[in-house]
């Protein structure tokens, strides 16, 4: 299924409705005679079809396209169904609402999809990049059970509040990088601009400079005729890392538990976690999905390795008859709150809906310890600045306090 959909092409065609009127469009096939018995279906008579000259690559125009866009047409979608817009209209309705023309383009390329009798999911499925297979299914899953814009809905909620929450997340671990980028900085520019203005006064001293003060002035004189040097090693290390983790999996699996023990940073990561999982699984769960096939989305959305290899212990538990609560409380990565919630849900049936609530809570629990960090990584700010920029002003006027002992 997936080779044929592969295949299709892009048609522009021109014709006239039932009503004599003429029309013209764009839409795909996988050669013009089914495009022309696709519009005759759709009660066209086709004059020209040709196929594009031009294959359009989606995304390559305007902004780029990011997860809240695709959280905001699903918004947008889901109100305009549930105001009980046909399907193909609500299309044309986000589209004309669309200020990024890339995401224009892939609403109207899923109109035109599901206009030639393709079903939505199908559509959606193009588009992998931007649509990943847990959104594919549950909107699958919405059509199949004939509650599609409750499902967009759904869908809608989840993505909003997982990108808000990635959103958090980023923002903590991006201010430690930013209070260790400015001390660097600083620091190079005291060494190249500041010491050797110190340097050049201490010449004309006649004695021998404290070690202290020598090890500096060493550090600046390196700084300023290697600094490139510096600055590559820097720049080489960071993109080692990067592709070392993008084409090791078991590096990145370790790097993602060293940040579960960084301070502050680690705890806002495993909160995260539990937090995305309640959300994922929740969702998936009250579209229908089947549990273990649920925990499959759940663990390629974990977003760490550790609760991934949970999820999937989790799953096989499950599957092989053990409940819900009990495998998560065996794996020992959730916390006992989550293990707790979770159990009652199972008693009583309503297992979606206390997942979400299990989501609810760490994804406060998150936002209280992202809005702490500022307050927190304050100190740590001035000391390190301190220890850096106070370590070099004590290294320059150490030898004027040995003139004036002398003296």
């Amino acid at each position: 299924m997936a080779t044929k959909t592969d295949k299709l092409g892009s048609f522009i065609w021109e014709g006239t409705d039932r009503k004599g009127n003429k029309s013209k469009g764009k839409t795909s096939g996988k050669n013009v005679a089914l495009v022309k018995a696709q519009l005759r279906q759709q009660g066209i008579t086709p004059t020209k079809v040709k196929k594009e000259a031009i294959s359009i690559s989606f995304g390559s125009k305007g902004k780029k396209i990011t997860p809240f866009d695709i959280a905001i047409f699903t918004r947008q979608l889901a109100t305009m169904m549930k105001a009980g817009v046909p399907l193909i209209q609500s299309f044309d309705i986000v589209a004309d609402g669309l200020e990024n023309p890339a995401l224009r383009d892939i609403v109207l390329d899923i109109k035109n999809e599901v206009a030639a009798g393709n079903n939505f999911a199908g559509a959606l499925r193009r588009h992998p990049k931007y649509f990943d297979d847990l959104f594919c299914n549950l909107v699958s899953s919405g059509e199949q059970s004939g509650a599609l814009e409750t499902m967009l809905d759904r869908v809608a909620t989840y993505m909003e509040k997982t990108e808000t929450l990635k959103k958090k997340v980023k923002k903590a671990m991006s201010y430690p990088i930013a209070v260790v980028c400015v001390a660097v900085i600083v620091t190079a520019i005291l060494l190249i601009k500041v010491v050797p203005q110190f340097e050049e006064l201490f010449s004309g001293f006649g004695a021998d400079l404290p070690a202290f003060t020598q090890f500096v002035i060493g550090i600046s004189e390196w700084m300023q005729e290697w600094w490139f040097i510096a600055l590559g090693i820097i720049v080489a290390v960071l993109y080692s890392f990067k592709e070392a983790k993008r084409r090791s999996p078991a590096f990145a699996d370790k790097v993602d538990h060293i940040m579960l023990k960084v301070p502050i940073v680690g705890i806002i990561i495993d909160k995260s976690a539990v937090a995305r999982f309640g959300r994922v699984l929740s969702t998936t769960f009250a579209a229908g999905v089947p549990l273990v096939d649920a925990l499959d989305s759940v663990a390629g959305a974990a977003g760490n390795a550790k609760y991934r290899d949970a999820i999937y212990r989790i799953r096989d538990d499950v599957s092989s008859g053990t409940q819900l609560q009990f495998s998560m409380r065996s794996t020992g990565a959730f916390p006992a709150m989550a293990v707790q919630l979770v159990g009652i849900g199972e008693e009583s049936g309503a297992l979606d809906s206390m997942l979400e609530k299990v989501a609810d809570y760490y994804e406060e629990e998150v936002d209280a310890l992202v809005d702490n960090l500022t307050s927190l990584m304050e100190p740590m700010i001035m000391s390190v600045l301190g220890v850096l920029v106070g370590g070099l002003i004590v290294a320059m006027y150490l030898p004027i306090f040995q003139m004036g002992q002398v003296v």
